[in-house]
């Protein structure tokens, strides 16, 4: 048991430098959700209203104005620029949230 408990945990901590590395990740959260069904969209909206520090109704609506992609919706809401912009600046930075938003 102890043997499957370590290999477990040695794997997790693989998989979240990995995930880090490739800029899936913004602070302590997971920034590249698709938000295919309904329980992914309220946590993207979570996600959202969370770096943005705003409401539930402007993170839906950042969401739903970005083709709910959580990065670039971020981007438009602490950058308040359009999505093309918010796009270009994602596109200039490799996708990376926190490179974006320096």
């Amino acid at each position: 048991m102890k043997a499957g408990t370590a290999t477990k945990m040695i794997l997790n901590t693989i998989t979240t430098a990995v995930m880090i590395k490739l800029g899936k990740t913004y602070q302590n959260l997971m920034v590249d959700v698709q938000p295919r069904s309904e329980k992914l969209r309220n946590r993207a909206c979570r996600i959202v209203r969370e770096l943005v520090n705003t409401s539930d109704k402007k993170a839906h609506s950042l969401l739903k104005a970005s083709g709910w992609d959580v990065k670039l919706a971020v981007v438009m809401g602490i950058k308040n620029i359009p999505p093309s912009d918010a796009r270009f600046l994602l596109e200039k930075n490799g996708g990376f949230l926190r490179r974006a938003l320096e």
